[in-house]
């Protein structure tokens, strides 16, 4: 189980959206290396990182501040946004990255994904899959992509991905809690490991991914990210919380 604070970045700098919507954002931080040395000094040992720019172009934007952010601590960084070929994920790894998300790729691609899977190893590859009402969407979630959650998931579970994230979009950044139903349903119907994303406001949603973790529902963690920046809860608080359920397991 791994606890992961967001650093979403629009134009080089840390911003929230609210349901995926450019139009929302709200600017956190100038200085995204910066904000994830506080995070490695608060105690986090993970992160994700999403260009969001570059999920709506299909291409890297804002790479100088995601190298910045690998480069500044410690931290192993979950990465996506415009991952659509096979170099650019063998160029992310180089530069330091863990695991590679593959999100419109992964709907619209899924042999890619597969040969990712079989290159660079299951622990390195992660499936992004974004739905709104149980539908996929893609490419910055500006487009349905004409598939359920759970079939895109079957489908990424037979190319050899082990996990992946799911994000209830209606939820994204909306602070109404994680969709933890959706996200164990998801895993029991394609043997995924599910990170959780989306809707996190306290730290009592913490304790319910937790629980359904530790009572078997196959989640593998949960994304931290408006929760944060607006202070509903300190990320030193977020982890003493998280690692406490660890010693409980």
């Amino acid at each position: 189980m791994r606890l992961y604070p967001a650093i979403d970045l629009k134009d080089g700098q840390v911003v929230r959206l609210a349901q995926g919507k450019m139009e929302t954002a709200t600017v956190y931080a100038a200085d995204p290396a910066a904000v994830a040395r506080e995070f490695a000094a608060a105690g986090a040992e993970f992160l994700q990182v999403v260009d969001l720019d570059g999920a709506f172009a299909g291409q890297p934007v804002n790479d100088a501040a995601l190298r910045a952010v690998v480069a500044a601590a410690p931290l192993k960084v979950q990465t996506g946004g415009g991952v659509r070929t096979l170099a650019r994920a063998a160029e992310l790894l180089a530069l330091g990255v863990e695991r590679v998300v593959f999100g419109t790729a992964a709907a619209r691609d899924p042999e890619l994904v597969w040969e990712a899977v079989r290159r660079f190893g299951p622990e390195h590859i992660v499936a992004g899959i974004d739905a709104q009402g149980g539908r996929v969407r893609a490419q910055g979630w500006g487009a349905e992509e004409g598939v359920a959650a759970a079939e895109l998931g079957r489908i990424m579970r037979a190319c050899g991905v082990v996990t992946a994230v799911y994000t209830d979009i209606a939820r994204d950044g909306m602070l109404t809690g994680p969709n933890i139903e959706a996200s164990a349903r998801l895993a029991a119907e394609t043997g995924l490991r599910v990170i959780v994303s989306g809707g996190v406001s306290a730290l009592e949603d913490l304790r319910r991914v937790r629980a359904a973790a530790a009572d078997g529902a196959g989640l593998d963690g949960v994304i931290v990210g408006r929760a944060l920046y607006g202070g509903a809860f300190t990320l030193p608080e977020a982890l003493s919380l998280w690692r406490e359920g660890e010693r409980a397991c």
